[in-house]
C-alpha cells in the first residue's frame, strides 16, 4: 500500500518522534492537555483546498473526547471504539472535497451510501467545517455526558469558529458550519442502524444466559460482574467484515486440564510468569492497563496517534486520513474481537488456575467482565499500529509519553509494531490473558487494519 504522506513531509524517515523540541510542560501535555495554538498565524489561508492548514482544530476534538470518555458513564473500549469510528469518518468526509486525490468513503462502507455534496466548489474554509462537524458528531455520541460536559462542546465550538472570524467573511463561515453539520448528520443516520446506538446506557444486559460447560468463562474476581456487551460482536462493521472471514481469529486452543497440553501450558504460563514477574514486566503490566477511569485501550492507541500527528506537525487533511483510518480499524477490531470472544465464549485464566492449579492465586491486574478469547487490547493495538506503519513507515523510532498525566515516565519503541507487542504482551503480564489471546489477536488487529488500508482512499 502506498504511503499516502509520501511526499509530503519530506524528512518522514529520518524523524524521531519524542518529546524533543518541547519543554517538559509541553511533553506533559502534548495529548491530555490543550494543543499549542502557535502554528496557526503561519499556514491560515495557505493553498485553501489543498490540505495545508494544520490541525489544531481537531487535536482539541479529540482532546475533549478522551475527557468524555473518561467522563461519561458506560463508555467502556468498545463504544469508545465505535466513537473513534464514527469521528474519523466524520472528519474524513467532512474534509474529503478538499483533498482532490482522495476519495469518499460512501459505497465503500458497510451501509453508508451517500454523504451530502458540496455545492459551491472550493468556497468553503476547511478549519470551521471540521470544527462543526466535530462538534455535531461528538455531541451525537456523547448524548449521555453531563451538562457541563455537554457545555463544554458548545464552547469548543464557538472558541475555535471564534480564531478565524475576523479573516473570514461570514458567508463562508456559515457554509462552512453548515457543511460540517450536514455531513455530521449523514454519519450519524448511519450510525444508528449498526447495532451499537446508545450501547452505553446497557452495557450489562439483563437478558444474556452465558453458556455453561467446563470450558466456558464464568464470572471473574474481584467484582464477579455480569457479561459485558455479549451482543456487541454482531453490530455491523465498517469495512466489510460482517461474518466469520478472513479477518477473524483461528479455534482457540482445545479446553484440557491435563499438564503438557497445550491449553493447560498456556494457563500455567501466566501463572508462572505472574509468580516470577520482574519489575519491568510489573511497569509494562500496569502501562497499558487502561482500566476504568481512563481514556481506555482503543483512546490510548488514538492518543499515540495525536502525538505523532503534533510531532510531525502533520496538516489538518493529513491528520483526518489517519485518525480515519485508525478510528475504523478500532471499530471492527472492537466488534470482530467480540464476536471471538463470545463465540469461543472461553474462561479466563484467574478461573483456570483458581481451579486447577492455586486456589488462592489473583491477577496482579483486574480482570474485565467478558470471555478471554481474544485479548482486546492486543486486538485494538495490532489494528493501530499497522496503520501506523503503513502511513509512516516501520521504522520510525518513537516515545509514547501519553500517560505521564497519570505518573508513568515515558517509554521508548523502536517502531509502531515493538508498541503493539508490548501491548499485547501486557494482558500476559497482568495476568488476565492466556499467550495466544495476545498473538491471535494481535494478528487479527494487523489483518483489519489492512482491510482499511485497501479501501479506495
Amino acid at each position: 500500500m502506498q504511503n499516502l504522506f509520501k511526499g509530503l513531509i519530506p524528512v518522514m524517515g529520518l524523524v524521531i518522534i519524542s518529546g524533543l523540541g518541547c519543554s517538559k510542560r509541553d511533553e506533559q501535555h502534548q495529548i491530555i492537555g490543550e494543543p499549542n495554538p502557535i502554528s496557526l498565524r503561519s499556514d491560515k489561508r495557505t493553498d485553501i483546498g489543498k490540505g495545508r492548514f494544520d490541525s489544531y482544530v481537531v487535536q482539541t476534538w479529540y482532546n475533549l473526547m478522551m475527557k468524555l470518555i473518561v467522563e461519561t458513564p458506560g463508555h467502556t473500549p468498545p463504544i469508545a471504539a465505535r466513537s473513534f469510528g464514527y469521528t474519523g469518518v466524520t472528519l474524513y468526509e467532512a474534509l474529503v472535497g478538499e483533498m482532490p486525490q482522495h476519495h469518499s468513503l460512501a459505497g465503500q462502507l458497510n451501509g453508508l451510501n451517500s454523504i451530502p455534496e458540496r455545492k459551491y466548489g472550493n468556497s468553503y474554509f476547511a478549519p470551521i467545517t471540521a470544527n462543526a462537524a466535530m462538534a455535531k458528531i461528538i455531541k451525537y455520541l456523547f448524548q449521555n455526558a453531563s451538562a457541563a460536559n455537554l457545555g463544554k462542546i458548545d464552547a469548543l465550538e464557538l472558541e475555535n469558529e471564534n480564531l478565524y472570524s475576523k479573516e473570514i467573511s461570514q458567508v463562508i463561515i456559515d457554509r462552512s458550519r453548515d457543511y460540517g453539520y450536514a455531513v455530521a448528520e449523514a454519519v450519524f443516520n448511519w450510525s444508528v442502524t449498526d447495532g451499537g446506538h446508545q450501547a452505553y446506557l446497557n452495557n450489562f444486559p439483563a437478558d444474556y444466559i452465558p453458556p455453561v460447560g467446563i470450558d466456558k468463562w464464568i464470572l471473574t474476581p474481584p467484582l464477579f460482574q455480569n457479561a459485558m456487551l455479549p451482543y456487541w460482536g454482531n453490530n455491523r462493521t465498517m469495512a466489510y467484515t460482517d461474518g466469520p472471514g478472513a479477518v477473524d481469529p483461528p479455534t482457540p486452543p482445545a479446553f484440557s486440564t491435563v499438564p503438557g497440553s497445550a491449553f493447560y501450558d498456556a494457563a500455567n504460563e501466566v501463572y508462572n510468569t505472574s509468580v516470577h514477574l520482574s519489575p519491568e514486566q510489573n511497569l509494562i503490566a500496569l502501562y497499558w492497563a487502561d482500566g476504568g477511569n481512563t481514556f481506555t485501550p482503543p483512546g490510548h492507541n488514538v492518543a499515540i496517534a495525536l502525538q505523532i500527528i503534533r510531532n510531525l506537525n502533520l496538516n489538518l487533511n493529513q491528520a483526518a486520513i489517519l485518525l480515519a483510518k485508525e478510528g475504523i480499524s478500532l471499530n471492527d477490531a472492537s466488534i470482530v474481537c467480540w464476536r471471538a470472544k463470545y463465540i469461543a465464549n472461553l474462561i479466563r485464566p484467574v478461573s483456570f488456575i483458581r481451579l486447577y492449579i492455586d486456589a488462592s492465586w489473583m491477577s496482579s491486574i483486574a480482570t474485565p467482565p467478558f470471555p478471554t478469547y481474544t485479548s482486546g487490547h492486543s486486538t485494538f493495538s495490532g489494528a493501530c499500529g499497522a496503520i501506523l506503519t503503513a502511513e509512516l513507515g516501520s521504522h520510525i523510532s518513537f516515545i509514547d509519553s501519553t500517560k505521564m498525566a497519570d505518573g508513568f515516565e515515558p517509554r521508548s519503541f523502536n517502531n509502531f509494531l515493538e508498541a503493539a507487542q508490548e501491548a499485547a504482551i501486557s494482558r500476559l503480564y497482568g495476568g488476565i490473558h492466556y499467550s495466544f489471546d495476545n498473538n491471535n489477536g494481535l494478528i487479527c488487529g494487523q489483518l483489519i487494519a489492512a482491510n482499511v488500508e485497501a479501501l479506495n482512499w
